[in-house]
């Protein structure tokens, strides 16, 4: 007997299962499939060698502390009907945007990075409140914002380049799919996410909040499907009908949300692959893990994150010349946010991403593949040691994750991180009752992916 369900949704990452809970919530049947033995696409986390890692999660962004009221997190834990204590986060200690001769530091309070641009950059202090009041000013759900250029918007603000770079430099690293520019909508999202809510992480990292999800959407009903991948999308003239598994098994569904990505979306609908391969996004990493003798801390490495930047301007595109850029990335260490003083990671960790390129990986045969990550993980840590103090002879154990495995577990052509570099605000695709949720939907991050599942949930299935 063939399956049949209200919503069917594609993809068992963050914005997936927020969606399935919000339509659970209102008593329709809903079924979620996924591909993978494993949830949560990038933010997800696997085991090796007696030790934990989280693959994705650098920070939870649009950080707000209990009680809060207003803010993408406290509209989530109404919406899903969860505690504050759920997720347990803890704020970060502080972070920093370090280019040569110069760093900002940032927290979860936007008066020290004011207090850091005055004493840089003294003459752009107006021109920072200025850019400060036009975000708040912003529109979620205006789609023309991401037709217009930020650099242009920054030039029109700012008389200083450099500054301009070093506020772009964090913004583009967690949530920008565009290569050398940012739609002035991505960019506000990001601002307010980054630099007027803040980072936090839970203790346990993201392993966390999906158990969370996971079990709220399986207690009231809902079905979650495991090594069920897509094959197609079904359709009968402007609507879909159902999807048939990668088995030739089908399940039908009145509606269907996507958390898989626009492109990959389009190509289960039967889009030209030419036209799709247009579309893909091209921005992808390299990520290396390393586990340490002793806490960071005590070698003076005390930012949380550090977004680093070592080139005549802040080049945000794929490399032009071999595997890796590593002249920008970004520095992060779990055990820099401020736990509850009973709690602390069990190792010191660092992690560094670098940006790379996924048809140079890809083309790389096995006996390569290894040498090349070897090499890698050392040149990105060549380079981010010059913006954080030397790490490595205290090393105990290191993995590293590349664009392949990016594209293995997400599913997404060129490994794209961030997905396509067009957003679709409404979530519309072609077929009247299929939309897509979570990154190519345009709001980034795990809060940002949980906010969109709601979001194009209420919009299209709760009305």
């Amino acid at each position: 007997m063939t399956q049949a369900y209200d919503t069917l949704i594609i993809g068992a990452g963050m914005s997936g299962l927020a969606a399935g809970i919000r339509l659970a919530y209102y008593d329709q049947s809903v079924a979620i499939v996924e591909r993978h033995k494993t949830i949560g696409g990038l933010n997800s986390f696997y085991r090796t060698g007696g030790r934990d890692y989280d693959v994705g999660l650098h920070a939870v962004t649009n950080f707000t502390p209990k009680g809060a009221k207003k803010g993408p997190l406290s509209r989530l834990l109404r919406q899903l009907r969860f505690q504050w204590e759920d997720f347990a986060l803890a704020p970060q200690n502080q972070s920093r945007i370090a280019f040569p001769g110069v760093s900002l530091a940032f927290s979860n309070d936007i008066m020290l990075l004011e207090a850091e641009i005055a004493r840089c950059f003294p003459d752009q202090v107006q021109a920072f409140a200025n850019l400060r009041s036009q975000v708040l000013e912003y529109d979620d759900l205006d789609q023309a914002a991401f037709e217009i250029s930020t650099r242009k918007v920054l030039g029109q603000i700012f008389s200083d380049p450099l500054l301009i770079d070093m506020i772009l430099c964090p913004l583009m690293w967690y949530g920008n799919a565009r290569q050398h520019d940012m739609d002035w909508g991505q960019f506000c999202i990001m601002f307010r996410s980054i630099f007027l809510e803040g980072f936090a992480r839970p203790l346990r990292g993201v392993r966390l909040i999906l158990k969370h999800l996971v079990k709220k959407f399986r207690s009231l009903g809902g079905q979650l499907l495991l090594r069920h991948g897509v094959q197609e999308i079904v359709r009968d003239g402007d609507q879909a009908v159902g999807v048939i598994l990668d088995d030739g098994r089908e399940i039908q569904a009145k509606r269907i949300l996507s958390s898989a990505g626009w492109v990959e979306t389009q190509r289960l609908m039967g889009q030209s692959e030419v036209a799709v391969q247009q579309e893909a996004g091209q921005l992808t990493f390299i990520e290396t893990i390393t586990t340490l003798d002793c806490m960071p801390a005590k070698l003076g490495m005390e930012d949380t994150i550090v977004f680093y930047n070592d080139s005549e301007r802040f080049d945000w595109r794929p490399p032009q010349d071999g595997l890796c850029d590593v002249r920008t990335g970004v520095v992060c260490s779990p055990n820099n946010y401020l736990y509850a003083d009973d709690q602390q990671l069990s190792d010191g960790v660092v992690r560094i991403t670098s940006i790379a390129d996924f048809e140079r990986w890809r083309s790389l045969d096995e006996a390569a593949y290894r040498r090349e990550k070897l090499r890698w993980y050392d040149l990105s840590a060549d380079s981010a040691v010059r913006f954080v103090p030397e790490f490595r002879h205290h090393a105990i154990d290191t993995d590293m994750f590349t664009p392949t495995t990016i594209k293995r577990f997400t599913w997404h052509d060129n490994g794209a991180v961030y997905g396509a570099p067009q957003k679709r605000l409404d979530g519309r695709t072609q077929l009247e009752n299929v939309f897509v949720c979570g990154t190519d939907q345009g709001f980034v991050g795990i809060v940002g992916a949980i906010i969109s599942g709601i979001s194009i949930a209420n919009q299209h299935c709760l009305k």
